[in-house]
């Protein structure tokens, strides 16, 4: 299997995206820490993959809060030994303009969009250094790479992800640690139907304009999983500071 012998920490792993990358980097062999501020949710998801036969252990994680972000590195070398692959999926989004979003808003969303990936990489690259390199995978948006209405603090905390993602390649490319952003387009997560909600909007009228781009549908968390499957897996061995657009063709 592509992903044996792998030992790969994924955040936001109760849902979505996050949820789906797990689940198939367990499918292909990897041992795989699900962090996840849902506590209980993401225990449901490794326990189910443990049911299927995969290795997961889960763990209740504020990727906002170093503690809880150490934690879950260390649970990674305690129980597989080691840490090869971070997959920082943890993403909220507050739909508001600057006006409107509050400052402790702003701040939220700054701490777990981009404050996580600053964690896990503190915490992670001395560990994968160590173990003779790995890879990192973020997770931005299209939305980091333009601006988009409403979504102010979303906006500038993705464009963060895309602009951390390359200093930390230059940086640790010596390390022979890899990093590389994938910029997903509206896909069909809770995190995309909450939106709905923020806006007022009537939901099934908004996931179809939102799916209306030349592929002519909404991406799916396992689109997005292919995408970070190629990145941890040696078929991207010199690839290391990129950018992948995943979004049906929308920024097209």
């Amino acid at each position: 299997m592509a992903m044996s012998g792998r030992r790969a920490l994924v955040t936001g792993a109760a849902s979505g995206m996050g949820r789906a990358t797990a689940e198939l980097l367990a499918t292909e062999g990897a041992g795989v820490v699900l962090a996840d501020i849902e506590a209980e949710a993401v225990e449901q998801v490794a326990a189910a993959i443990r049911g299927g036969g995969g290795e997961a252990v889960a763990v209740g994680c504020d990727v906002a809060s170093s503690t809880d972000v150490k934690r879950a590195v260390d649970t990674a070398v305690d129980v597989f030994g080691g840490l090869d692959l971070v997959v920082n999926c943890a993403g909220i989004i507050r739909r508001a303009n600057v006006v409107e979003t509050t400052e402790e808003e702003w701040g939220r969303v700054m701490a777990v969009n981009i404050g996580s990936v600053f964690l896990t990489g503190k915490h992670a690259v001395p560990v994968m250094a160590a173990g003779g390199g790995g890879s990192i995978v973020n997770i931005s948006s299209g939305w980091g790479l333009k601006g988009g209405p409403d979504a102010s603090s979303y906006c500038a905390s993705k464009g963060a992800v895309v602009n951390l993602t390359r200093a930390m390649a230059i940086d640790h490319g010596p390390q022979n640690i890899r990093v590389n952003c994938i910029c997903p387009g509206d896909t069909d997560t809770p995190m995309l139907r909450s939106e709905a909600r923020q806006l007022g909007l009537d939901e099934a009228a908004f996931l179809e304009e939102s799916a209306d781009r030349p592929l002519k549908r909404l991406g799916t968390g396992e689109d997005i999983a292919r995408a970070v499957r190629y990145f941890a897996s040696d078929d991207s061995a010199w690839v290391t500071g990129s950018v992948l657009v995943v979004d049906g063709g929308g920024l097209a």
